[in-house]
């Protein structure tokens, strides 16, 4: 017998065998689809479609419908029907001194209150960076209070703040030397009234402006600040050349939801004039409102709703524009 016959064979282990790819991988290996994998994104945004078609949609449609209308109390109570006029409607509000008069007030209204809220926002949040913990927590504390505050409350104590009588802002400016304030009434006149609501729109958007920026401001590399620094550039143009480009993006979000936002202020409005705006206080909104249910001319209220609506599409469109060049130079 030979050694080779008297050598144990080696065992060889059998293959390992590796366990067959799910379908979504394998369906990622070999570039194809599931069947079906397309219309779940839209089976699960179904709802919330659903939703805004039922809530937004259909108010819309109806807005669009009334504005080409003659729409009075009398069809509203079924005593005649509702008949179609084409553009007349909107011939008698762009024929119409006074709307124009509104458009102008809205927008530099809906400016100084966007400028205001952007300018004071900025510059809260670049404070916070610079400021300790807990005076940061007091601060944001203070910010998120303020932001919760419900509309009506606000307007209520603002409308205390600054009245003729009890107000505590007429007290204190008169505690200045030479300066008596007592009895001043802010809204007697257009301009100061509406400086006062300006005030109270500002104080009411900065704590979403300046929470949004903070977030925005942790995303600044401290690399290119010291770099800047190094480079001998101030505190301004370490922000316009360095923080400033950074944060476009978002600036440029929250300057058009603050127009959006400020030409549509209704309740500010309303409330602090008692439910009844005097025309040098009218704004779009309140003059749609007034048209439709002071008026009783639903058409015609219906038909400056909808300008309003085309012309904060206009800034929409321009929104839109700016962050598709923001996304081609990125």
């Amino acid at each position: 017998m030979s050694a080779a016959d008297t050598t144990t064979p080696t065992k060889v282990p059998p293959p390992r065998q590796v366990p067959p790819a799910p379908p979504a991988a394998a369906d990622r290996a070999s570039g194809t689809r599931p069947s079906g994998g397309a219309a779940v994104p839209w089976a699960l945004l179904a709802p919330c479609l659903l939703i805004l078609a039922v809530v937004l949609g259909y108010p819309l449609v109806r807005l669009v419908t009334l504005s080409f209308q003659k729409f009075g109390q009398s069809q509203l109570w079924g005593f005649q029907p509702a008949e179609s006029v084409g553009f007349d409607n909107f011939a008698k509000v762009l024929g119409d001194g006074e709307f124009w008069t509104v458009v102008v007030r809205t927008v530099f209204f809906a400016a100084a209150c966007v400028v205001f809220t952007m300018v004071i926002g900025m510059l809260i949040a670049l404070l916070l960076q610079r400021v300790s913990g807990w005076v940061k927590t007091l601060i944001n504390i203070a910010l998120v209070a303020s932001w919760g505050m419900p509309i009506i409350v606000a307007t209520t104590v603002f409308k205390w703040l600054f009245d003729s009588d009890y107000g505590i802002f007429n007290a204190l400016l008169s505690k200045l030397p030479g300066v008596d304030m007592i009895g001043h009434n802010w809204f007697a006149s257009g301009p100061e009234g509406l400086a006062v609501i300006t005030l109270l729109v500002v104080w009411g958007a900065v704590p979403f402006v300046v929470i949004t920026l903070s977030a925005g401001l942790t995303q600044v590399p401290k690399e290119m600040e010291e770099a800047a620094r190094l480079d001998g550039a101030g505190a301004w143009g370490v922000f316009r050349y360095v923080t400033l480009p950074i944060l476009k993006p978002i600036v440029v979000m929250l300057t058009t939801l603050s127009v959006i936002w400020d030409m549509g202020v209704f309740p500010q409005v309303f409330v602090m004039r008692g439910g009844h705006p005097e025309a040098e206080f009218q704004l779009l909104t309140t003059y749609s409102y007034d048209r439709a249910f002071v008026v009783n001319d639903y058409a015609q209220g219906s038909a400056i709703a909808l300008l309003t609506v085309l012309l904060l599409l206009g800034v929409i469109g321009v929104y839109m524009r700016q962050m598709l060049k923001i996304g081609e130079v990125e």
